[in-house]
């Protein structure tokens, strides 16, 4: 019994699909940040949360460290956010849900990144 609980840890965890990917830019669209925009910093896919430039704002206290030329004080930070929680924005400002296309150029066949409400692509050649 001990062995079937052991091996249990050792297991690898799972990840979430997230198809969000850094410098996207999202739009909250649920919790106290509902309505605001800002570019993905940070995507963790083993936790499912991604960090977004100006929301979840968290008040942090810093010790002065003068070694590494940190001051000291009340430092604002953006915390981690639920991937279900933002929407991508395409480039005409609306938001949309993200779905992936296999696009054959030259042979090559390729994965890209689309917005399921205009069709327009995500990713950048």
């Amino acid at each position: 019994m001990a062995g079937r609980l052991a091996n249990r840890h050792n297991e690898p965890k799972e990840t979430f699909k997230i198809r969000f990917r850094k410098n996207d830019v999202v739009k909250v669209i649920s919790g106290r940040d509902k309505g605001k925009t800002g570019r993905v910093l940070d995507v963790d896919r083993s936790t499912g949360r991604i960090r977004v430039e100006g929301v979840m704002l968290m008040k942090k206290h810093v010790k002065p460290n003068p070694a590494k030329g940190i001051k000291g004080g009340i430092a604002e930070r953006e915390a981690t956010i639920h991937a279900s929680n933002v929407m991508i924005v395409t480039s005409d400002g609306k938001t949309s849900r993200i779905g992936v296309r296999t696009e054959t150029t030259g042979g090559k066949a390729r994965r890209v990144r689309i917005a399921r409400k205009t069709g327009e692509t995500l990713d950048k050649k």
